[in-house]
């Protein structure tokens, strides 16, 4: 099932000005609990999210890095995609994931996945199928697709 993808607002500056690099620097996804919230406007550093990670059995702090990522331009689609993740055994209770770049200075984020309802798991294997929904602003209607991110060049 797809889920709702976000980028923060200030991925767009630093990747262009070259702090962030996507294919070459450390790029993780860590979890994050209920007690956070959102904003793609004036949150841009790891320091803004990391006091809401979760800790728990099965869980390292800082998250996982991801492997296997890829810039990909086809047919007018830009797509931000890397493997997908599991944190087997895991006890916490999520409700985001978030992905940063741990390797640029104030370690910037990239974006995050937003779970729908805070997961209260038990010793469970969870994973992140990297996979996008989000509704388009100008029609209104909901796209979906494989990979993290996706940005349509119209």
């Amino acid at each position: 099932m797809a889920l709702p993808t976000y980028f923060y607002g200030s991925l767009f500056a630093k990747a262009f000005n070259g702090q962030i690099n996507f294919t070459s620097d450390t790029i993780k996804v860590a979890l994050i609990g209920s007690g956070y919230t959102p904003n793609r406007n004036t949150q841009g550093a790891w320091s803004t999210v990391s006091p809401y990670e979760v800790s728990g059995a099965g869980y390292t702090a800082g998250g996982i890095t991801l492997t296997g990522k890829t810039l990909t331009y086809s047919s007018g689609k830009f797509k931000i995609d890397a493997d997908d993740v599991t944190w087997p055994g895991l006890t916490a209770n999520v409700r985001y994931a978030v992905v940063y770049d741990d390797t640029a200075t104030g370690k910037p984020l990239i974006g995050y996945v937003d779970l729908g309802q805070t997961l209260s798991l038990a010793n469970e294997d969870f994973g992140i199928q990297f996979s996008y929904f989000e509704q388009d602003e100008d029609s209104g209607n909901f796209i979906s697709g494989s990979g993290m991110f996706e940005i349509e060049v119209s």
